[in-house]
């Protein structure tokens, strides 16, 4: 069977795009909620942490028709989005990001907030009682000794992004060229019974996991 290599390699280069810009934005976003919350309680903890885990547990097609909700037409988000752009934000890649990023948060924010957790604390406040600021402390101290935790994150983010299928196949769709991933690709591939195509990409996917992690591992060691 000839392969139309085009067609083959455009979920592969989305897909990568799509776990770039996950995993970037769920670590950024991960670190935050997990630094706020590492080590402390306040009244309402307990809920907040549990809607920050929620995606977690939920199945992704429950995730993906809840975005579906927020961000459709009839939302004032997409109603806003589609005044100021002239587009939807529904079955682009953007909304595929989305997707990706509430799905990854649960898992980097708890790899992240667990490396939090384990700073000894005699160490900032060491850092502390010799002049630092907090965010010498944290530069300086806190980052680099959960630096594994962070790193782990990372790729948790990252290779969530790039096998995720529930959510993203609701809200973004599985149009070829704009918004099909390698996921979806192969699930059509299999229903159309094209296995000798659904196994090119499965074995691109993980090619592109082995190497991400061959690179998080080298760099940690």
């Amino acid at each position: 069977m000839e392969i139309n290599w085009t067609d083959f390699f455009a979920p592969v280069w989305l897909s990568i795009k799509i776990s770039i810009i996950t995993s970037i934005i769920v670590f950024l976003l991960a670190t935050l909620a997990a630094k706020g919350m590492a080590g402390r309680r306040f009244p309402g903890y307990s809920l907040l942490e549990t809607v920050l885990l929620l995606p977690l547990v939920l199945p992704p097609t429950v995730v993906g028709f809840v975005l579906l909700v927020i961000l459709g037409r009839r939302s004032w988000i997409g109603k806003l989005y589609e005044q100021f752009t002239e587009h939807t934000i529904l079955f682009t890649w953007g909304a595929a990001v989305i997707a990706a990023v509430v799905v990854a948060f649960p898992l980097v924010y708890r790899t992240v907030k667990a490396g939090f957790e384990g700073v000894e604390k005699d160490l900032e406040d060491a850092a502390r009682a010799q002049g630092a600021s907090e965010l010498q402390v944290l530069t300086y101290v806190t980052l680099p000794l959960a630096g594994r935790s962070l790193a782990a994150g990372y790729v948790l983010g990252f290779a969530r992004g790039l096998g995720e299928f529930g959510a993203t196949i609701m809200v973004a769709g599985n149009i070829p060229g704009r918004t099909q991933t390698v996921p979806t690709a192969i699930y059509v591939a299999v229903d159309g019974g094209n296995m000798t195509l659904a196994w090119m990409w499965v074995c691109s996917i993980i090619v592109i996991s082995a190497l991400m992690l061959m690179f998080v591992n080298r760099r940690s060691g």
